[in-house]
Order: structure tokens, then sequence, then C-alpha cells
């Protein structure tokens, strides 16, 4: 078991409460409100400008070139293409990237996010990147379950473009490095007595996922 699964069964509550949240099941479905799911877009490019900070914090925060290149990798996911998806979908609703920009952000947004760098600048890099996995990591996880039958299969689902982004191989290696990352992190840093911290760590990492989806169905519904 390496240490993202260790941390999921630290925290099972909270990791079902992101993973299976309603917006999620909607999502899989076809059912999910087009308004909540414009609202998601919108605040999730909002969300990225953020941990595109975090990722830079884990740039200076690391010891060796290795890691470096690893932070700058995810670094360049998030500027290069996550947020390149979320300016084409949100074109699709007539909203241009200045547009989202200047979009105020959320509570949930600010709450996750904030939670995330104040997890890079009080403590170390392992902190960082379990503050970070749920997101990383767990993305790759839901986009595998709402495809468990492939992109292709998806065919004209009306989220097809968003699913296939995070079930496709691409992103999937993304995770993947980022798994064997904080395993190689956690060999070097982590004792039995500091595993507390970080599982309460991806605990709340979690539980603040999961008030992001919620947010998007409770604006729709105003």
């Amino acid at each position: 078991m390496d240490i993202f699964e260790r941390l999921k069964a630290a925290a099972p509550m909270e990791w079902a409460g992101y993973v299976d949240h309603a917006f999620v099941r909607q999502m899989g479905a076809g059912t999910l409100p087009q308004a909540a799911f414009r609202t998601y877009l919108v605040q999730d490019y909002l969300f990225l400008i953020q941990f595109a900070r975090a990722y830079a914090l884990a740039i200076y925060k690391s010891r060796n070139l290795a890691d470096m290149r690893m932070a700058k990798a995810g670094l360049s996911a998030i500027l290069d293409v996550e947020m390149d998806l979320h300016v084409r979908l949100c074109g699709r609703w007539g909203l241009p990237p200045g547009e989202i920009e200047a979009a105020p952000e959320l509570q949930a947004t600010v709450a996750y996010t904030r939670f995330v760098l104040d997890c890079g600048v009080a403590g170390d890099l392992l902190d960082l990147h379990v503050a970070l996995a749920p997101c990383v990591i767990g993305y790759a996880e839901i986009g595998r379950r709402l495809a468990p039958d492939g992109v292709a299969a998806l065919a004209d689902h009306p989220y097809t473009d968003w699913i296939g982004e995070y079930a496709g191989e691409g992103y999937q290696e993304v995770a993947a490095q980022a798994r064997r990352h904080l395993d190689d992190l956690a060999a070097r840093a982590m004792t039995e007595q500091r595993f507390g911290e970080l599982a309460a760590l991806f605990a709340k990492a979690s539980r603040l996922e999961a008030d992001f989806w919620q947010m998007a169905l409770t604006q729709s519904e105003r």
C-alpha cells in the first residue's frame, strides 16, 4: 500500500464524500445542470491560478533538481493544459478568458486554495503535496470512474470533454507521476508519528474538495 492509499484509508468518509459527491454522480449520469457546471468551470479556472502558485511554491521548497522538475511539470500541466480546457469549455457559453479571470472567487474556492498554499508555506514539500493530492490524483480516479469503458465510449455525453480530459492517458500519467513522487517524498521525510498529521491534512483537503463541488450545485439553485 503506497502513501496515497494509506491516506485514503485513513480518511474514508472524507474521501467518499469527495469522489462520490452528488456533483460527480450527476456529471457521470449526464444530468448535472449546465448552470452548476458553468459555475464550477469559472471557479475552477480561478482555483487553478492559485494551484499554479502552489506548484511555483513547490519549486522553491524543493531541495533537489528532481523535485524541482516534478513541480515544473505540474505547473506546466495547469498553465498549458487544464486552463486551456476551461477556456475552451467556457467559450461555449460566451465567456472569454478576461471575463473569467475577473469573476469573484467564491468562499469555497478561497478556502481550499489558501489552505493548500498555507500548507506549503508553513510546512515542507511533503505537506504541500499531501494537500495537493486529493485534487491532482483524485481527479484521475474520478475520470476513470466516469469513463469505465474508455473515453471513446462517452460518445455524445454532455460532459465528454471534461471527463475525457481527466480519464485520458495524458492526465492519468500526470496523476501516476504525482502519486509516485508523493511516495518518494514520504519515503524520505515521513515518520509513522508524522503520518497522523499528514492524514489530517489529507482529510481536510478532501472535505474542501467536496465543498467545492457543493458550491457549484448550491449556486445553480439560486
